[in-house]
C-alpha cells in the first residue's frame, strides 16, 4: 500500500459514515429516541386494546417487553452493519436494514412463541409471527425515514452555515490583503532587501489564509498567521512595534477558525501603534476561561482613541463585527467579542467555547 494510502481510506470512510442518514445506533441518543417512540406505539396499542375502566396492564408489560427486546436487538444489528451499509446506495441500504429488522422481529417472535406459546392468544403462531414482521417493517420504515429527512435537515444547515462563513471570510480577505500591501508598498524605495522579504512574507500569509475553510485549523495555525503579519508590520514601523506574547501552550492544538485572531492584531496596529509616533506594545493573551477559550488583545491608542468618542472607528467596526459573526455561525450566540474602549487604551477580548460548534 502507498503511503498515505491507509490515511486516505480511512476518511473516505469517516465521510461515508458521516454522511449516511441512519445514525450511529450504538450512541445513547438516537436509541434512546427509538425506545422512546416504540414505547409510545406500545401505549398506543393497549389503549386501543384494553377498556379505560379495566386497563390491561398485564398487556402493557408484555408487549413493553417483547417490543423493547426487538427494537434494541435491530439497533445492535444496524450498529454492527452501519459501515458496510454506508458504502450502498439509498434504496439498497434501506431495503436491507428493513430486512435486518424484520429478520430480527421473526426470530424473537419465534423464541417468545417457543417459552410463551399462550401469547398468541387466539391466532396461530405462524401468522402470529407474519403480523408482528409486518407490524415491524412498517414500524421501521416510519423510523428509517424519520432518519433520512433529520440527515438532510442537518445537512441543507451545515450547508447554509458554510456558505454564510465563506461569504465572511471572503469580505474581510481584501480588506487584509489591501493593508498588508500598503506596508510593503512603503518599504520598497527606502529598504528594497526589506520589500523583497516582506513579499515572501506575504505569499505564506496569505497562502494560509486562502486555506478552504472547511480545514481544520489551530490556535497554532492562527497565531503563525499574526506573527508572519507581526512581522510584516516591524519591516515597516522597527522598534516602535512589540509584541507581548502571554499562550497558554496548552491550547496550541485547540481549534480556532481562521482568521478571527490575525484580524484583531491586525486593528490593534493600524489603529493603534501606527498613529503613535512613539509606538507601543500589543498585548497578545491566550488562555481557558472555564471550558471556553479566551483571547485579549491590548494595544494604546491615541489620545482620545480611534474615534471621536473613544470608540474604534469605522474600518475596526467592520472587521470587529466580521469576526464576531463567524465566531457566532459557528459557536453560538454565546462565542464574540467584547471591547473595552479608553481614553488611551483599547482592549478586545474574543471568546467561544470549542465544545459548542453547532
Amino acid at each position: 500500500m502507498r503511503p498515505g494510502q491507509a490515511d486516505r481510506e480511512q476518511d473516505e470512510k469517516a465521510a461515508a459514515l458521516g454522511d449516511f442518514f441512519i445514525p450511529d445506533l450504538c450512541a445513547s441518543r438516537p436509541v434512546l429516541l427509538m425506545v422512546l417512540l416504540a414505547q409510545l406505539l406500545v401505549m398506543v396499542y393497549t389503549l386501543a386494546s384494553s377498556a379505560l375502566p379495566h386497563f390491561d396492564w398485564d398487556l402493557l408489560a408484555t408487549c413493553s417487553l417483547f417490543v423493547q427486546w426487538v427494537v434494541l436487538a435491530s439497533a445492535l444489528v444496524l450498529c454492527l452493519s452501519r459501515g458496510p451499509l454506508s458504502r450502498l446506495n439509498l434504496v439498497l441500504a434501506t431495503a436491507i436494514s428493513l430486512l435486518f429488522i424484520a429478520l430480527v422481529t421473526v426470530g424473537s417472535s419465534g423464541m417468545a412463541l417457543w417459552l410463551f406459546p399462550w401469547l398468541t392468544g387466539a391466532t396461530q403462531g405462524g401468522w402470529w409471527i407474519l403480523r408482528n414482521a409486518l407490524v415491524s417493517l412498517v414500524i421501521g420504515g416510519i423510523i428509517l425515514r424519520y432518519f433520512f429527512l433529520q440527515q438532510q435537515l442537518l445537512r441543507q444547515q451545515q450547508m447554509e452555515l458554510q456558505a454564510r462563513l465563506d461569504s465572511l471570510r471572503a469580505r474581510i480577505r481584501p480588506h487584509f490583503l489591501f493593508n498588508t500591501l500598503n506596508s510593503i508598498a512603503s518599504l520598497i524605495m527606502s529598504r528594497p532587501e526589506s520589500a523583497e522579504q516582506a513579499v515572501e512574507d506575504l505569499a505564506e500569509l496569505f497562502r494560509a489564509s486562502l486555506k478552504e475553510s472547511r480545514d481544520v485549523t489551530t490556535v497554532a495555525d492562527e497565531l503563525r498567521l499574526c506573527e508572519l503579519y507581526l512581522g510584516i508590520e516591524q519591516l515597516r514601523l522597527g522598534d516602535r512595534l512589540q509584541v507581548d506574547w502571554r499562550v497558554d501552550s496548552d491550547l496550541l492544538d485547540e481549534p480556532m477558525p481562521s482568521l478571527v485572531l490575525q484580524p484583531l492584531v491586525e486593528n490593534a496596529v493600524y489603529h493603534g501603534i501606527a498613529r503613535l509616533p512613539e509606538g507601543g506594545c500589543i498585548s497578545v493573551a491566550l488562555d481557558r476561561d472555564g471550558d471556553a477559550i479566551r483571547a485579549v488583545v491590548d494595544n494604546p491608542v491615541p489620545a482620545g482613541g480611534s474615534g471621536t468618542d473613544g470608540s474604534p472607528s469605522n474600518g475596526n467596526q467592520m472587521a470587529l463585527a466580521n469576526v464576531e459573526q463567524r465566531l457566532q455561525v459557528v459557536y453560538g450566540n454565546d462565542a464574540g467579542l467584547q471591547l473595552e474602549p479608553a481614553a488611551q487604551h483599547f482592549r478586545v477580548t474574543l471568546r467561544y467555547a470549542p465544545g459548542q460548534v453547532r
